[in-house]
């Protein structure tokens, strides 16, 4: 089962790749946004083709942009229907000149998500997926193949972590994981390709209990949930989008949803909350 608006995302979402590489790697002016987060011509290059082909392509569904997330919540608490969009994730990795950017469009429909599309600007690599409707990786050249969570740990209890984000929290949910599943190996990677490692099945979990905004993870949970995992709040319940004041996500778990280690993930996760 697909969904008729993803072949047409796909697209987008290589071209507003295509737009960023002329600026990777080319000593980019990086500008400082009010959060004091980066932002360069390659995010808003992407940025642009984004927002206008998704409204070409069905101007009933408004977008929601993290560059152009300034939208009071009386206006977005009227939709039902939207587009969650990070132009380029993992703007510190692709100022430091690294492969792990992405480019990410989810639909969001009542809070939840329909499908995303993940793209690596650098590689050419697309993932996509949505819950109900299987999950793909597709290269450059145009090949494919469906993808799945895994689980069981291969060797190693694999969890995957950002590069740059951490917490005292998390550094304990680690110790309680390490007590359950010996020693962990520890997979660092950039951007929403955290969530993607667990829906090809090269990780087991993926636990972030430091902030994220909404537009940094709906793509990648799109791609997570097609592929058979989840993603949760600490209280076991489903990461989900609807209207709010903060666009800040809370603490979540990525993981297999049939995963039989499931119930004490969640208990160690909830000792922290």
């Amino acid at each position: 089962m697909s969904h008729p608006l993803i072949p047409s995302v796909i697209a987008l979402v290589r071209a507003a790749g295509a737009a960023t590489l002329p600026h990777w790697r080319a000593n980019v002016a990086v500008s400082e946004k009010a959060d004091a987060s980066p932002v360069t011509a390659a995010d808003m290059a992407a940025h642009h083709i984004l927002n206008d082909g998704l409204v070409a392509l069905d101007p009933s569904i408004p977008v929601l942009s993290e560059e152009a997330a300034n939208i009071a919540l009386s206006e977005r608490a009227q939709w039902t229907r939207w587009w969650l969009v990070d132009p380029l994730d993992g703007t510190k990795e692709f100022i430091a000149g690294s492969e792990e950017f992405t480019v990410n469009v989810a639909l969001i429909e009542q809070g939840r998500v329909v499908f995303g599309v993940v793209g690596i600007p650098a590689t050419g690599r697309c993932y996509y997926g949505g819950a109900g409707l299987g999950a793909w990786r597709a290269e450059a050249d145009g090949s494919e193949q469906p993808i799945s969570v895994r689980l069981a740990p291969e060797d190693a209890f694999t969890l995957v972590a950002s590069k740059r984000h951490s917490s005292p929290a998390q550094e304990r949910l680690l110790e309680g994981l390490s007590e359950r599943f010996g020693d962990l190996q520890l997979i660092s990677v950039g951007s929403s390709l955290k969530f993607c490692q667990l829906a090809e099945g090269s990780a087991d979990c993926y636990p972030r209990l430091a902030p994220t905004s909404q537009w940094d993870t709906a793509a990648a949970q799109g791609v997570l949930e097609g592929a058979g995992g989840e993603v949760l709040t600490l209280k076991g319940e489903a990461l989900s989008y609807e209207a709010r004041e903060s666009l800040l996500n809370p603490s979540f778990l990525a993981l297999p949803a049939a995963a039989e280690w499931r119930a004490e993930l969640i208990q160690l996760a909830r000792a922290l909350d």
